[in-house]
């Protein structure tokens, strides 16, 4: 691998589609790498914008704006960090000589529960939850009483739980129906409705796909979410051998079969020793941000690494632990106290991600920690990110 010098003619371009926390941190490692990073999103000032060498902002779900921005710039590599893009326009792009990571038929399945989950139930024969797809709300209610109460419902294209709810009584079909729909995003009109699996606990299985080690896997990461939004992790998270191994089985098949190269962030419900697929993320996964602290080489390093061929070592140096902290209304330009309290401990780092704006439950920025045990750093965690408050003044 030839890497260039940035802002010359010889460059090695890397454009991010998606410019969030997530973003953010990839950013910051192929800087560190001598890269040259254009950040790409919606809104102005989304964090890696703030620490690009350029940036743009357009409607990443009209394919139009995403040629036009890619024949302009012309990236060694495209790397999506969010749902919300016209992922047609992405395979159009590749087809023309274009590097899309992992690769554009991964971007376009992932971002489509549809497409995912007939590939990992239908055609592969991994193990899954039952589920429906529905766009009507007569067909919502006929899948709910095909697979009978609890349900959970999603929209087939959204993201960080956006859109997600637990339906348990006929009461609430109505709002989710609705709530499911106003949240979608790019082009997906349809829900899932999936069965209610009473699991033990759920993991991300961060699984890297290599050009000369060949699938690589980091320790299990535990995370429990509040409305289907992620809000803390650990890593690593206790289970069986067999159910790890089942894991990794099943993981190392669906990105065996969506191919490309890079890191993707498989979920898993795990109960005992049996486990069922749940989703997959083609990119750094937010539960992974706990890799920061726990890794001697976090999520967005070895993403990195797998896109541009190079050598990858991945070792927990240490149990670690993330946990987020959140608007909790709307305003612009928030404000953050307690942050010399959130450090007093050893082996506390927090993250800001500075985006220009709040709203309820948006994810402002997270701590992450170390500790001897998991249950040691889980509190460390914890303790420190509740100690900061964003001060919202809109």
């Amino acid at each position: 691998m030839r890497i260039g010098t940035p802002l010359a003619h010889n460059a090695t371009k890397v454009m991010l589609l998606g410019s969030g926390e997530l973003g953010k941190e990839f950013a910051i490692e192929a800087m560190r790498l001598g890269l040259e990073v254009i950040a790409v999103d919606s809104y102005q000032f989304a964090p890696a914008q703030q620490v690009a060498h350029r940036y743009y902002v357009i409607d990443m779900r009209d394919g139009r704006q995403i040629r036009n921005i890619v024949y302009r710039e012309k990236p060694d590599f495209i790397v999506p960090e969010i749902e919300a893009i016209d992922t047609d326009m992405l395979v159009e792009l590749e087809k023309e000589g274009f590097t899309v990571v992992p690769c554009a038929r991964a971007t376009k399945l992932t971002m489509d529960r549809i497409g995912i989950r007939r590939l990992a139930a239908e055609e592969l024969g991994l193990k899954t939850s039952a589920y429906r797809f529905a766009e009507t709300f007569e067909e919502f209610k006929r899948a709910v009483e095909e697979l009978g109460y609890p349900v959970v419902v999603k929209p087939v294209m959204s993201s960080s739980g956006k859109g997600q709810s637990v339906v348990r009584e006929p009461s609430q079909l109505e709002w989710a129906f609705r709530y499911a729909k106003e949240n979608a995003r790019g082009k997906g009109n349809a829900l899932i409705i999936e069965e209610f699996i009473n699991f033990d606990f759920e993991i991300t299985l961060l699984t890297v796909r290599t050009r000369n080690q060949g699938t690589l896997f980091c320790e299990p990461i535990g995370h429990r979410q509040v409305d289907g939004d992620y809000h803390e992790s650990w890593q690593p998270q206790p289970m069986s051998e067999a159910a790890l191994k089942k894991a990794k089985e099943m993981a190392k098949a669906v990105t065996d079969a969506l191919g490309g190269y890079g890191i993707f962030g498989c979920e898993f419900f795990v109960k005992g020793d049996e486990v069922w697929f749940s989703e997959v993320s083609p990119r750094p996964h937010d539960t992974g941000m706990v890799t920061m602290a726990s890794q001697n080489m976090s999520e967005f390093e070895i993403h990195l690494r797998a896109i541009l061929g190079l050598p990858i070592h991945i070792e927990l140096i240490s149990p670690g632990a993330s946990y987020c902290f959140h608007g909790t209304k709307n305003s612009v330009a928030p404000a953050y106290e307690g942050v010399a309290q959130a450090l007093e401990e050893p082996n506390v780092w927090v993250r800001i991600f500075g985006k220009p704006t709040t709203r309820p439950r948006r994810r402002m920025g997270v701590v992450v920690a170390r500790g001897e045990t998991v249950e040691e750093a889980r509190r460390k965690a914890k303790e420190a990110a509740e100690r900061i408050k964003v001060v919202e003044n809109g």
